[in-house]
């Protein structure tokens, strides 16, 4: 297993940097001041006031309070020996009205932490939409009007130029697949939509506003690094029968495919080709695929698809009971993840970086005030193992994130998950290492230090 870890250290030598360990977060999940110095409302702000939507009526105006806190979150990094760190800009801090006149005390609130990040010696990565839109742009239509490519557009240009001069990795969006099928298709997550034409409207106006702001990125950044990042996990049916097997299938096209294949091959997936393209116009793909210089994957598990009455046929169902699960009940199947980089590297062919990854652990100190948080880091191991099989077996892997740093708003869960590196106790903000942190952190300074380092 020893030669793995080489074979790792081998391969972020031949690229053109070393292989990057890092921690991820994002906006409206950490950073709180939701009403303070000129930020506007974002869909996750009215979505968290429609009753029985989020978990115990929680929201994120508060978070981890990382607004007051960068700097503190900041050290924690640095104490933890990351050497990147991911996060998002909140759309609406910077433009509250989503487009117009910027904030400038948004914008200098981004200057300030990456300012620190860079005294500290880790790199930011910049990601410019985690799902909080505007919601001055929803009220004009949102990801359902095509004007918001332009809008799009704008603000990453806004980005680029107050921060290019010192981020040179940007991702335009986190997860597309989870925001408009969740978002637009199911109801489940902000807008609260359940509208299967809107979300195929939504799925290629997302696609053309990707290809708008990578065409800004590359104009206005020199030496710029971009990417997309995407939730890309295998899909297996519940059962064998052949209703599941075909629900699988057709799920799989709208999580894994609608957004990599319009983006890398300037095509959609035959299914979805048919129902989006009432919303096409003459230069669209070649506007959406845009070269990009490495694929951003978030992997956490597979989903196990089970048929259903909805407009999908399908929807996510119990993993088999002999798959061991998270304890908020996601499967862990570490040869997922491995198959999922080598099946990655054979169709894009492109440089990996794993953006997210991680488990929710029911986390709590214990009488000494320690969190002992034995399952996340089993779960490191085992998946920063499976990792390491997949570029011994030859996947152009260049780097590896875990989700997440602190504890925070996991959308419509609320605070009652912790993802986190480090615990946060809401009530005062105070913030703890976990164990897995502690094991994190030796794990990479073993790994960039010694020749021949012990594996997880």
């Amino acid at each position: 297993m020893a030669e793995d870890v080489v074979h790792v250290r081998n391969v972020a030598q031949g690229s053109k940097s070393r292989f990057t360990w890092g921690v991820s977060t994002s906006s409206y999940q950490i950073e709180g001041a939701a009403h303070l110095e000129g930020r506007g409302d974002s869909i996750w702000d009215a979505f968290c006031r429609q009753q029985g939507r989020v978990k115990n009526g929680d929201t994120g105006d508060v978070a981890c309070d990382h607004y007051h806190r960068y700097l503190e979150d900041v050290a924690l990094l640095n104490d933890i020996g990351a050497n990147a760190y991911r996060f998002s800009i909140s759309w609406p801090r910077v433009l509250p009205a989503g487009r117009g006149a910027a904030n400038e005390a948004g914008l200098a609130f981004y200057d300030r932490l990456i300012d620190e990040l860079l005294a500290k010696g880790i790199e930011p990565w910049v990601c410019l939409y985690h799902w909080d839109l505007p919601q001055a742009l929803d009220d004009l239509g949102g990801w359902q009007n095509r004007d918001i490519a332009g809008w799009f557009a704008d603000y990453a240009a806004l980005a680029a130029l107050r921060f290019g001069d010192r981020v040179k990795r940007f991702a335009t969006f986190n997860e597309p697949c989870v925001f408009t099928l969740f978002g637009y298709g199911f109801g489940w997550n902000a807008p609260g939509v359940a509208d299967k034409a809107a979300l195929h409207k939504v799925i290629h106006h997302v696609n053309l506003s990707h290809g708008r702001a990578v065409q800004v990125l590359r104009q206005s950044v020199r030496h710029a690094s971009i990417g997309a990042i995407h939730n890309r996990q295998p899909c297996y049916p519940s059962t064998s029968s052949d209703e599941d097997r075909q629900a699988a299938l057709r799920f799989a096209e709208y999580w894994n495919d609608a957004f990599p294949y319009p983006q890398h091959f300037a095509s959609y997936p035959t299914t979805l080709a048919e129902t989006i393209e009432p919303f096409l116009k003459p230069g669209d793909m070649a506007l959406i695929a845009q070269p990009l210089d490495w694929f951003g994957l978030n992997h956490y598990s597979p989903h196990y698809i089970r048929a259903d009455n909805n407009w999908l046929r399908a929807t996510i169902g119990a993993p088999p009971a002999d798959v061991p699960r998270t304890t908020i009940g996601w499967p862990i199947v570490p040869d997922a993840f491995r198959d999922t980089l080598l099946d990655i590297n054979s169709r894009f062919r492109l440089p990996i970086y794993v953006l997210e990854n991680g488990t929710a652990n029911d986390d709590k100190p214990d009488t000494s005030g320690n969190i002992q948080d034995t399952g996340r880091i089993a779960y490191l191991q085992a998946y920063i193992a499976a990792m390491q099989k997949a570029i011994a077996a030859g996947a152009d892997v260049r780097g590896y994130f875990v989700w997440s740093l602190l504890d925070n708003f996991e959308w419509t869960a609320g605070y009652s998950e912790r993802f986190g590196l480090v615990y946060v106790d809401f009530a005062t903000q105070q913030r703890s290492l976990k164990a897995s942190a502690r094991w994190y952190s030796e794990f990479m300074k073993s790994f960039r230090h010694s020749a021949t380092p012990a594996l997880p």
